[in-house]
């Protein structure tokens, strides 16, 4: 009876061993909940990455990336691997890509600088150079050019003219005046005159073309006069007749895209070597009174049918944004941009872009590009290509003058808008 006895009272005092163990736990364990909920022992909670948690609030860790390390998403694992040459990228890798252009020639006419201030700069474009790098073009720009031979950067674009056009183009300095020049010209204040040659006998007298234009390729920026189009308003003057063509003074008083050279064409004197409003595209009378009997789709694939049979890249390129570029060439490294540079307005537009001129980034001039180099995974550098002549790289189109309030720009009248001249070709 008595090792019964001590045998029961041994169970009773392991079971009141484990009953005190558990209760030891229980309250270590509440006691624990309760530090993590406010402050104990006067320490206040903490989360992961060590900022304060007021009470009620708890942490939320971050989702983990399901594949530790790498940069890209899901959807690119679905991808195969050749599309990423050498693995996947990761964070703080550093990329770089070469780019073998090939850019359409330019006429080699310096450029002169007429007003440099400190407020304007002004300089006589000319003709095939862009304003500012575009499709194929880069270097053989007005602000590459500037950037490279006169170290001049940080330019506001006040206003464009079309690649082919030549004369008064104006850059603000600074903010300001570039604000100044943008109002002036909402508010119409400020006076544009052009000059070109025409085919034909343009009639004497003061002629007023009023017809309304209508953008047919935002993309490529073909125009044509149609009633859906924006009002605009023209005014000519015939300077002079040699037989053949006739010299025309013209006063753009809007400043629609193409505005000088649609008129032209609509009233039946285009420009005499105007590469697209010239062009048979647009049926036999090329135009005339705004009849063409085609669609736009229609006189656009025309207007690249009749280039591309004359290998005129840098026309295709203003018709096709580049693409044509693009095509011919078999590698990335000599894809090229597809922005099209085709012809821009000639009115002024928001006057507070600003040109930033990688061609003096930093203080640094570009590169030399004057030596030509070849790529032998280049399928262009194999393409000879004659060189254009100056027929084919200029317009009879030139921004004469340009006059405000208290400023008046202009240039000396081109050799082929003058009376006695005669045309060489």
């Amino acid at each position: 009876m008595e090792q019964e006895v001590a045998a029961g009272d041994s169970k009773l005092a392991v079971s009141e061993v484990g009953s005190t163990r558990a209760a030891a736990a229980k309250n270590g364990k509440r006691k624990k909940d309760a530090e993590s909920d406010g402050n104990v022992g006067g320490k206040k909670r903490r989360e992961a990455g060590g900022k304060t948690l007021r009470p009620g609030e708890r942490y939320v860790p971050p989702p983990q990336k399901r594949n530790p390390g790498v940069s890209f998403s899901q959807e690119h694992f679905s991808e195969t691997s050749y599309y990423f040459e050498g693995g996947l990228r990761k964070n703080n890798d550093h990329m770089k890509n070469t780019v073998h252009r090939h850019e359409p020639p330019v006429v080699g006419t310096p450029l002169d600088i007429l007003v440099d201030d400190g407020q304007v700069l002004v300089v006589d474009k000319p003709a095939s150079i862009p304003v500012h790098p575009c499709g194929r073009f880069r270097h053989n720009t007005v602000i590459f050019i500037l950037g490279k031979e006169c170290g001049v950067s940080e330019l506001h674009t006040v206003h464009r003219l079309d690649r082919l056009t030549s004369g008064v183009l104006l850059f603000a300095r600074t903010v300001e005046t570039s604000k100044k020049l943008d109002q002036m010209v909402r508010d119409r204040e400020i006076e544009k005159e052009y000059v070109c040659r025409v085919e034909g006998e343009f009639p004497e007298g003061e002629v007023v073309c009023e017809e309304p234009i209508l953008v047919v390729s935002f993309k490529v920026g073909l125009c044509r006069v149609d009633p859906k189009g924006k009002e605009c308003r023209t005014v000519f003057q015939r300077l002079s007749f040699n037989g053949k063509t006739s010299v025309v003074r013209c006063f753009p008083l809007t400043g629609r895209t193409h505005q000088i050279r649609v008129h032209l064409q609509y009233l039946g004197f285009p420009i005499k070597n105007d590469p697209i409003y010239g062009s048979s595209a647009w049926g036999p009378n090329r135009g005339k009174g705004g009849v063409v009997g085609r669609s736009d789709e229609e006189i656009l694939q025309a207007l690249v049918e009749e280039h591309r049979s004359q290998e005129n890249q840098d026309f295709l390129d203003d018709l096709t944004g580049g693409k044509e570029a693009a095509e011919k060439t078999v590698t990335d490294t000599c894809r090229q941009q597809v922005d099209p540079c085709g012809d821009e307005t000639d009115v002024i537009t928001d006057g507070t872009k600003e040109s930033n001129n990688p061609a003096t980034e930093n203080g640094s001039k570009s590169a030399d590009v004057t030596k030509g180099s070849q790529d032998h995974l280049c399928s262009e550098c194999k393409i000879v290509r004659p060189d254009p002549t100056e027929k084919e790289l200029i317009m009879y189109l030139h921004a004469l003058r340009y006059k405000g309030p208290d400023f008046e720009y202009s240039t000396r009248l081109p050799e082929w808008a003058k009376e006695d001249w005669v045309e060489p070709w």
